[in-house]
């Protein structure tokens, strides 16, 4: 089977759409910034649940000079991946004039500029293998925006550029890249919210209901399966009709 590098594995959807890849016999290498112990608890659970090779790496994404260390070291474990997740990412809330220039680089660092960087390393083997796949998970915010998270709708915005156009340029090299962009998710990272801030926004969710990590997993699931050779450079929204 093949193996997919999964940045910011540790979370929630990173962690579900490492369980289902590895459900379906890939091996896996699972990024990691913050979250080494949750990695390697991962990597553990499903070398044992699944017969799958799974090893927690670490890749800061709001450091460019270090990826293409990092994946290197990926490469160096299962040889070089045919699946690249790009899940990793961070969230800033807030008036955008009072983020500072750190703040605002160390974000689209994060949740653009090292996606691409992460994907430039990866191509080559795929390109030469004229077979890969790339996922980048974006948001509806980077499809509508989303005031007080100006640079995070900036730079999910990019994202979802960035897999249009590397999807035409790829896809004459049978590599294929497409986006999920997910809405209210059920994950730590919304789990700020009072009840009543999370009843008022469900409200407004036609499907009624918050969407689990697993909804996205199974997108990704898709989008990785037979079913979906001929998709390339597309966006699936996974957001129960709210946008």
């Amino acid at each position: 089977m093949s193996t997919a590098l999964i940045t910011g594995a540790a979370g929630g959807i990173g962690a579900a759409i490492s369980r289902t890849l590895a459900a379906e016999g890939h091996d896996l290498l699972l990024g990691w910034v913050h979250g080494e112990q949750a990695a390697e608890a991962l990597s553990r659970e499903l070398s044992a649940e699944y017969g799958v090779r799974a090893a927690a790496v670490h890749i800061d994404l709001s450091k460019p000079e270090e990826i293409g260390a990092a994946y290197r070291s990926c490469a160096a474990l299962f040889g070089e991946p045919d699946i690249l997740i790009n899940n990793g990412g961070a969230e800033h809330i807030g008036l955008f004039q009072d983020m500072t220039d750190g703040e605002l680089l160390a974000l689209m660092n994060t949740d653009l500029a090292g996606a691409m960087l992460l994907t430039k390393h990866a191509l080559p083997a795929m390109i030469s293998a004229h077979r890969g796949y790339i996922i980048n998970i974006a948001s509806v915010w980077g499809e509508v925006g989303a005031s007080c998270e100006v640079a995070y709708s900036a730079a999910k915005a990019g994202l979802i550029g960035f897999t249009k156009a590397l999807g035409k340029e790829l896809a004459p090299a049978g590599v294929r890249v497409n986006c999920v962009s997910p809405g209210f998710i059920d994950t730590r990272m919304n789990g700020q919210l009072s009840p009543d801030e999370r009843k008022e926004l469900i409200d407004t969710v036609p499907a009624s209901r918050a969407g689990t990590p697993e909804d996205v997993a199974a997108a990704v699931k898709f989008l990785l399966s037979g079913g979906a050779e001929y998709i390339c450079g597309q966006v699936l929204r996974v957001d129960g009709g709210w946008i």
